[in-house]
């Protein structure tokens, strides 16, 4: 990386000059080009560090991990306190399955939420949509921490408990696409991979808080931990939330959605999902099914695995901080391979990834399996660390260069939450399923993770190359 990349990643340094201001020439009465992308700008067309940019991508960062902390502390609590706390009267088994059935129900919402959001983030602007976004995910994940078990108020616990994961489903959905575009849409053409990537590091970023946040209480709490102990997280998130709120307010609209030609985007801002699968029904499904396995690597190394690795007799402390150190190298990852996409292409990067994991994905499922905390430890730091953070890099810039600026929140959104829903919502459920089909056999899942990440690679070569493509132009 180059010392402006660093700079950038770090949002600690001035810059040293002052650059061209951005903010009047995005004002020109008649301009509908992206400035930032015109070749012969100065220092300003190649770099993230200036003002303006590391506000912009600070407030992507620090608005995802926040969000993302709330939604992955459900996915926590799902594996650890949920099936004894919300279905214990059904048994082991089936009490497990239960509580990643509520995980999978907030993932089935994500596609929702991105229609939604992304009806009115390419109708009304993506700042105002990412303030939405955060308000609703931080009020349902404080009144989960508020929330009645089922010895106390019976069934309506369970239901109370799904209905607010939806509301976290939901407003996740529309916090990617949003996060994503506003970093994405600001950059310069050769750093929209990295830029991109702030949004993609927050979900890491996130669990490395919500585990660590978890690990800690719980060994704060003891056994007092699934009494009332795991609730301490879940009220934290309301102090986050207004730190998030802070940051967000004070970044403004992107240049490319303020510079749209007003006659092309009243043809689509009636209802741009409409247009969407009209148009370009072909990107949504393959950049969906090319996100598939990146999802597969969260649901099965950080849920399932976890659940699998603790249920075996692995110190509960050990494994939440393991999970914790194989996200940070999640983060340093996704930030590299982000930038190796700006230099030689997102559809290299990820080709490259996949085929990685696939040739990975069974020793690293019997490593994750083998009721030890140091296989348990190599199979969440390769897995979920250097292959998902590999995939999780070029990503968010990957599929929103498929889709034109009008209608990007909604395609962009639509085709990844779809992944989400498919490859971490179900992911866990399903290889409870398997292994309960196969009786215990876990070379079904692992079979199972290799086809997910087979289609994605497929998928990846059958789509263009965006990051030589002007967003305006698309």
């Amino acid at each position: 990386m180059s010392a402006d990349d660093v700079r950038a990643i770090g949002l600690l340094q001035e810059p040293k000059e002052n650059i061209v201001n951005q903010k009047a020439d995005q004002r020109r009465p008649g301009s509908h080009r992206d400035t930032a992308e015109r070749p012969g700008t100065g220092a300003a067309a190649d770099s993230l560090n200036t003002k303006d940019m590391r506000r912009v991508l600070g407030s992507s960062l620090i608005g995802s991990i926040i969000e993302y902390y709330d939604f992955i502390l459900y996915a926590t609590a799902a594996s650890l306190v949920f099936d004894r706390v919300f279905f214990a009267d059904l048994g082991p088994g089936f009490a497990l399955f239960a509580s990643f059935a509520t995980l999978a129900a907030g993932y089935v919402a994500r596609p929702l939420g991105g229609i939604i959001f992304g009806h009115f983030g390419d109708r009304l602007g993506r700042k105002q949509m990412l303030v939405l976004s955060m308000l609703l995910m931080g009020g349902a994940t404080v009144l989960i921490g508020l929330l009645p078990t089922t010895d106390q108020i019976g069934l309506a616990a369970p239901v109370v408990l799904v209905l607010l994961r939806i509301v976290q489903g939901i407003a996740v959905g529309g916090e990617w696409g949003g996060a994503t575009l506003m970093a994405l849409e600001h950059a310069p053409a050769r750093k929209r991979g990295l830029a991109a990537a702030f949004a993609n590091a927050g979900g890491p970023a996130g669990g490395i808080l919500a585990t660590l946040v978890v690990s800690a209480v719980s060994a704060l709490t003891g056994d007092q931990f699934l009494v009332w102990g795991w609730r301490i997280p879940f009220l934290l998130s309301a102090l986050l939330i207004v730190i998030g709120l802070i940051v967000r307010l004070k970044v403004a609209e992107t240049p490319v959605f303020q510079k749209l030609d007003a006659e092309a985007a009243r043809k689509v801002k009636r209802t741009p999902l409409m247009e969407v699968l009209r148009n370009h029904p072909r990107a949504v499904l393959v950049t969906l099914v090319a996100t598939l396995g990146f999802y597969a690597c969260q649901g099965l190394l950080t849920v399932w695995g976890v659940s699998m690795a603790v249920g075996s007799g692995v110190d509960r402390s050990g494994v939440l901080n393991w999970k914790g150190a194989a996200a940070a190298v999640t983060v340093a990852v996704c930030f590299y391979t982000a930038r190796l996409s700006d230099r030689v292409g997102r559809r290299s990067v990820l080709t490259v990834a996949g085929i990685a994991s696939i040739v990975l994905a069974f020793p690293l499922i019997l490593l994750l399996t083998n009721g030890t905390l140091w296989g348990f430890a190599i199979a969440v730091v390769v897995g979920n660390g250097v292959l998902q953070g590999a995939l999780a890099g070029p990503v968010g810039a990957y599929i929103s260069e498929q889709f034109p600026t009008s209608l990007r929140y909604t395609g962009a959104s639509l085709s990844y939450q779809g992944a989400s829903m498919v490859g971490a919502g179900f992911t866990p459920m399903i290889a409870t399923g398997l292994m309960l089909a196969s009786g215990g056999g876990v070379w079904i899942v692992a079979l199972f993770w290799m086809a997910l990440l087979a289609a994605g690679v497929v998928a990846v070569r059958m789509t263009r190359e965006g990051s030589r493509l002007k967003l305006d132009e698309v």
